[in-house]
This record gives C-alpha cells, sequence and structure tokens, in this order.
C-alpha cells in the first residue's frame, strides 16, 4: 500500500514499501561498489572517471600535490553536486532526486572511510576492469530510478525535458577534466583514464537502455488491436498502414511504432499475444526527431 510524505503543499513523495526497499537496498548496493571501485581501481590506477567523481579526485589530488591540502572527498563531491541535485528536485523527479542524494553522501563517505585495496598494479586491467565495474554500478543507479550524480542529472534533464542529445556536451567536460589532470599529473594517465571512461560507458549502454529506441514493423490482421496492446504496454502510440499480401493478394495492416529498447521484449510479448501469426521486423533507431514519451522518473 502506497503511503505520502507531504512536506509542503507541492513537495508530495509517493512510497510503496516494498518497491521501495528494494530500490533503497539497490542503490545501497551500487554505493557501495562504487566506493570499492574508486579505492581498488580508480585510486590505485591514478585516473579520472569523468564527471563529478573526476572532478572531484582531480581537486583533492591537486590540493594535496599543490597546496598540501588533505581535503576529504565528501566535502568536494557534495559541492560538486549541489546545483545537479537543484536541477534534479526541480525538473526531474524529486524521489529520483532523494535517492540519488542517498547514493552520493553514501558513495562519498565511504570513500572517505574504507581502507584503498590493491588488487592490480597493471594499469590497462585497472582501466577496463574498472570501467566494467563503473559502468554496472551506474547502471544498477538508474535501473532502480536513481543516479550516481553530477553530470547523469545534466544528461537526463537534456535528454527528457529539452531534447536534446547531451553526449557532447558531457563528451566536453569529460576531455576538460582529462586535459587538466594530463597537464597536471601526467599524460598516461589521462590515457588510459580514457579507456575506463570508454569501457564503463559501453557497459552502461548494454544495460541501461531507457534512451535507446527500436522501431516496429508489424504486419497483421489486428491493426487496432496490436496498436491498443502497445499502447497499454508503453504508452507511446502507433501509425496503422493498410497493405497488401502479393502471393495471395489479401488485405493486410501494418503497425508502425517507436518504442523505448528498455520496452522492446513487452512490446513483442503483448503482441503475440494479442496476434500469434504477427509477423514482426524490430529495427534500431539511429535518430529520432518530434516528441517522444518517456516514463516518468517518480
Amino acid at each position: 500500500m502506497p503511503y505520502e510524505l507531504f512536506c509542503k503543499e507541492e513537495f508530495i513523495l509517493k512510497f510503496e514499501p516494498k518497491k521501495d526497499f528494494k530500490r533503497l537496498i539497490v542503490v545501497c548496493l551500487a554505493s557501495v561498489l562504487m566506493a570499492l571501485n574508486i579505492k581498488s581501481f580508480v585510486r590505485t590506477g591514478g585516473l579520472y572517471p569523468g564527471g563529478a567523481t573526476g572532478l572531484s579526485l582531480l581537486i583533492q589530488r591537486g590540493a594535496q600535490m599543490y597546496l598540501g591540502l588533505a581535503l576529504p572527498y565528501t566535502v568536494i563531491n557534495v559541492i560538486l553536486n549541489a546545483i545537479p541535485i537543484y536541477i534534479g528536485f526541480r525538473f526531474i523527479g524529486k524521489k529520483f532526486t532523494l535517492y540519488s542524494c542517498l547514493c552520493i553522501v553514501l558513495t562519498s563517505v565511504l570513500t572517505d572511510v574504507i581502507p584503498g585495496i590493491s588488487i592490480t598494479s597493471d594499469v590497462l586491467l585497472i582501466s577496463i576492469f574498472g570501467g566494467i565495474i563503473n559502468g554496472f554500478a551506474i547502471s544498477l543507479c538508474l535501473l532502480m530510478g536513481s543516479t550516481t550524480g553530477g553530470t547523469d542529472f545534466i544528461s537526463i534533464y537534456l535528454s527528457e525535458k529539452k531534447g536534446m542529445d547531451a553526449f557532447n556536451i558531457i563528451l566536453g567536460l569529460n576531455a576538460v577534466i582529462l586535459a587538466a589532470a594530463g597537464f597536471m599529473f601526467g599524460w598516461d594517465k589521462a590515457l588510459y583514464s580514457i579507456i575506463f571512461q570508454f569501457t564503463s560507458t559501453q557497459v552502461l549502454h548494454a544495460l541501461y537502455k531507457k534512451y535507446q529506441q527500436e522501431t516496429f514493423f508489424i504486419v497483421t490482421n489486428r491493426g487496432e488491436q496490436v496498436y491498443q496492446a502497445i499502447s497499454n504496454a508503453t504508452n507511446h502510440g502507433a501509425t496503422i498502414l493498410d497493405g497488401e499480401g502479393p502471393y495471395e493478394h489479401t488485405e493486410r495492416q501494418v503497425v508502425y511504432s517507436v518504442v523505448s529498447s528498455a520496452e522492446s521484449k513487452k512490446v513483442r510479448k503483448a503482441v503475440k499475444e494479442t496476434d500469434p501469426n504477427a509477423f514482426i521486423n524490430v529495427v534500431k533507431t539511429e535518430r529520432l526527431f518530434g516528441h517522444f514519451y518517456y516514463k516518468p522518473n517518480d
């Protein structure tokens, strides 16, 4: 049974105990993985993951080397996330941002508290396996309706609210961080960090598909029912085209719809339940212009 938390008239959070308990556990697990990854791989290899995490490490290492100041990672990371957190609360989702704050704070505190663990000194292995763990931890958070903070907030805001591809903006920010790291600490670490970030991105794209789309072409005799099944499953619309089978010259309908890749399996199942004889062609959508429905984060 859902519960509502009232803080202000415009600030209402709805909690579902079973669902939110699972969400809480997974976000905490992802935070532990992030912290362990930073202490066991990232710091051992002297890498810079990009985003708020990379910038926090850059500031921390720069202050230590050039000013002799031992700044806590928690303080730096929380300050850098202040504006992204505001963007999250204001534009993305309050509950989404609340869980993200938990991830940011827990990851930061654990990074300062837990001891460093050196698994290997091979920087290439560190870059690859550290990137895999980083991408997996970020994916866990996103799948549970939260984020690890920093540029993730900005990317989601630009994608959902402005219809912009944030890739080039995030890439540019990470390039600045890596360039600064290269000048301050040596280009070998900056170049290895590119491998880390690339590996992390590939894992993220493989596991989290909300912002990837697929186009469905469904040949059926039950166009209206198939459209309704897609709408019920995903809230996406469809276009029904009239066609003709050239072999027997029978009238057929083609249902055309674009859905999130994360919903693809659900759509295929719904279509097959509606029309077991439907012919389904799924094509990866490279670019999409116009309004596209995204499931709300809260």
